[in-house]
């Protein structure tokens, strides 16, 4: 094939003379071009993130009445997304998430006492059910009821329509009434007396039913119910359980404590928490038991930090050994919260390893006095 002939089939293209003859991209101006976009919608997306949550703190969000009202009701099936964004919008004026969460913000758990219930303004009462669901996956509750139909431990479920949402990381408890305690036994779990006392010493209002089902409930990030079952009576269920959300709170809190400190804290072994009264008078060693225990009242735990889980305190000094140095470092991680949050003032102990007993803890309560020891 002659040169002319390929000339005119594959014409040779010239290279553009200026700017303005240029056409598409080169592949940096990609790149730049690419970066920037990418960029421009982080920041949009940051900006309208922050302008929601500002408008919720101060009070000018649309309240889910108001949206509710403006999307028309009842919600059906084509009316799904709208059912959607009024149930999000509902989650988040439900409840008081900051007394909820607490300090910390990392709690899980609302205590109702029985009758207790969540109200739902009157304008949506008609067309948001509450369902109490188990955390197990059983038969829900009744469907629009607003408190459960029995003690126990429920997630809950808002419905409206055929959008359905579960209020994220919220374990709702349904207490056991006191009078529930007959013969110092609730049913056949062995609890015992509570002396007469009034306030931090009076005797608990209500109790947390614990099954094999519900033992699991994460009641904060680093904390399940089955960490501060009593010792003993394996056997017998359910098992009840007193807990305060303060004493939660400042564990958390001692946590974090622990992290901003330099000691990360992937596991917590809780060697003891709620302890009845039967078992502070009779199990195991009682040696150092105080009678009025402030184990009994559920606002007390005695903890360790077991990262490697062999249930042994981890060496937080970094010595090469495990010893009473190394609870020293949570007490001085709770000793500054107690002066960061002095509503959370209460007692700190340490306890030195005690071979064939325990490898070491500290006791944290939340009675409402300094106590050391």
């Amino acid at each position: 094939m002659s040169h002319d002939l390929d000339d005119q089939l594959f014409p040779v293209r010239r290279p553009p003379e200026s700017f303005w003859e240029r056409t598409g991209l080169t592949h940096r101006q990609r790149q730049v071009l690419d970066g920037s976009l990418a960029l421009l919608l982080m920041l949009f997306t940051v900006g309208w993130i922050y302008s929601a949550v500002d408008a919720i703190r101060r009070g000018e969000a649309p309240t889910v009445t108001r949206e509710i009202a403006a999307r028309g009701a009842p919600f059906g099936s084509g009316s799904a997304p709208d059912a959607a964004f009024a149930l999000d919008a509902l989650v988040q004026q439900l409840v008081d998430w900051e007394e909820i969460r607490g300090e910390s913000g990392e709690l899980q758990v609302l205590f109702q006492e029985p009758g207790d219930s969540i109200v739902l303004p009157d304008s949506v009462a008609s067309q948001v059910e509450i369902e109490y669901v188990p955390p197990d996956g059983g038969a829900a509750g009744t469907p629009g009821a607003t408190e459960p139909s029995q003690d126990g431990v429920w997630n809950l479920l808002l419905r409206v329509g055929n959008a359905v949402r579960q209020v994220p990381r919220l374990n709702v408890v349904t207490l056991t009434p006191a009078s529930a305690l007959t013969g110092g036994r609730i049913g056949e779990y062995r609890v015992g007396e509570w002396p007469s006392g009034e306030g931090a010493y009076a005797p608990p209002r209500g109790f947390v039913q614990v099954t094999p089902a519900t033992m699991d409930t994460y009641v904060s990030t680093h904390f399940q119910l089955k960490d501060f079952l009593t010792k003993g009576q394996e056997g017998v269920w359910p098992k009840y359980v007193v807990l305060s959300p303060r004493l939660l709170d400042k564990l958390e809190l001692t946590l974090q404590e622990l992290e901003r400190r330099g000691h990360p804290v992937e596991d917590v072994f809780v060697v003891s928490g709620f302890r009845t009264p039967i078992y502070n008078q009779t199990g195991g060693d009682t040696r150092g038991r105080g009678a009025l225990s402030r184990h009994m009242y559920g606002d007390a735990a005695d903890i360790a930090i077991d990262n490697d889980g062999d249930g042994c305190m981890d060496d937080l000094t970094g010595d090469g050994r495990v010893d009473v140095e190394d609870a020293r470092v949570i007490v001085e991680a709770a000793e500054q919260v107690e002066r960061d949050h002095p509503q959370l003032i209460g007692g700190i102990g340490i306890y030195a390893p005690v071979r064939g007993s325990h490898c070491g803890m500290v006791h944290i309560d939340t009675r409402g006095t300094r106590a050391r020891w």
